[in-house]
């Protein structure tokens, strides 16, 4: 994120002399990106933080393709997925290409004792269902139903779910994930006409610190490959911090929608960018005003993208037989549109309660046998009137 935050203790210069009590040195580390020409934190620990005590082994995650050139539109029951035994072991990829993984998850509540660092992707998890604490380097986020959370590659976290049922949707991405281009000034500030502003994201906010030394398990994802790594000290042993490069929550009930007299179309709802792909948030909202507007989205082709829709809330007016936790995948250059009668419908309506998540990519999309499993395989077929 573009603006500056700092908590907890830090020297008055970087890259200066910064002692504990009992006259020792902090471990300062330096969190950059794009070879230190890029945003850039600096983090001050308790202990070394390089302190290697054993590799033990590696195992491959990276997703398999099932379908390689996806001409079908999809729909996939995102609710059968079905919990793991922690965080990690939940998560299932759905589709992916070079520039993002999409997965889904439904973690248990259990006390976590392993942390995990991504260091392939930027993720972007949005909690459909949960709430709890999210546990990273930089300090706790407490997240609830509605959040994005955030997390630039190499943060070491870990989740505390306070709840049985918690249902994630996670966009892993090989690119930094940021807020749009149009909605930032020259100096990186969101400006007046942004569907949010900074105030609407939280940074962590509480530094929990852990001195002891021990054995502590951080599992890093590395080339597609979860390497299993023993360390000496906590890696939440960090006592300060300073910079602009941190995760964070933005909750979709805080994306103000922009509206017009005739139908907008979907940039309008775009909530972060990447290389390769953008995230929309659809949201309660007033329907277009024109006298004689017409709500429904027209037909289109995304002759440039694929387009997949994560369903949270709310009747989505221009589809039939949709609901919470399923997604729909409509692939590039093939023209899709309302379901028949949706349109006529959508007339004289004035606002609508419906909240999705859409993930627009710029590369088509490979599908997993895993979503091939979770597939209504007529969905293609359900624009015919009958």
């Amino acid at each position: 994120m573009p603006f500056y935050q700092h908590l907890g203790d830090i020297p008055k210069k970087r890259h200066t002399q910064f002692r504990k009590k009992d006259g020792s040195l902090y471990s300062e580390q330096v969190f950059g990106t794009a070879g230190f020409t890029g945003i850039t934190s600096i983090l001050y620990h308790y202990n070394r933080p390089t302190m290697v005590k054993a590799v033990i082994g590696s195992v491959d995650v990276s997703p398999k393709i099932a379908v390689e050139c996806n001409l079908y539109s999809r729909k996939l029951e995102g609710f059968n997925v079905v919990p793991g035994r922690d965080f990690l072991d939940s998560r299932v990829p759905i589709m992916f290409n070079s520039d993002l993984t999409i997965e889904l998850a439904a973690p248990p509540k259990i006390d976590e004792e392993v942390y995990y660092k991504n260091s392939d992707q930027d993720e972007t998890i949005f909690v459909h269902y949960g709430e709890g604490v999210l546990e990273t380097m930089f300090g706790n986020i407490v997240f609830r139903k509605g959040d994005y959370l955030v997390i630039p590659k190499g943060i070491i976290f870990r989740f505390k779910f306070a709840t049985d049922e918690n249902r994630l949707l996670i966009i892993s991405s090989a690119s930094p994930v940021f807020t749009p281009k149009r909605y930032r000034n020259n100096f990186g500030q969101l400006l007046e006409h942004s569907p949010f502003c900074e105030r609407d994201f939280r940074t962590p906010s509480e530094l929990v610190v852990n001195k002891e030394l021990g054995e502590y398990k951080v599992i890093i994802k590395k080339n597609g490959h979860l390497h299993e790594y023993i360390y000496a000290s906590s890696p939440f042993d960090v006592v300060g911090w300073d910079g602009y490069l941190f995760p964070y929550a933005f909750n979709i009930d805080d994306f103000e929608p922009i509206t017009g007299r005739i139908h907008m179309p979907p940039p309008i709802h775009q909530t972060f960018e990447s290389a390769g792909f953008v995230i929309c948030s659809f949201v309660p909202r007033l329907y277009d005003y024109h006298p004689d507007s017409i709500p429904a989205p027209y037909n289109h082709s995304n002759i440039d993208s694929d387009e997949v829709l994560y369903y949270v809330d709310g009747d989505f007016m221009s589809r039939v037989g949709v609901k919470p936790g399923q997604l729909t995948l409509h692939p590039a250059g093939i023209v899709h549109g309302p379901h028949p009668g949706t349109t006529e419908a959508s007339i004289g309506k004035t606002e609508t309660p419906e909240t999705a998540v859409m993930v627009d990519t710029f590369k088509p999309l490979h599908l997993t046998q895993q979503a091939i499993d979770l597939e209504y395989p007529d969905y293609f077929k359900s624009w015919i009137e009958k």
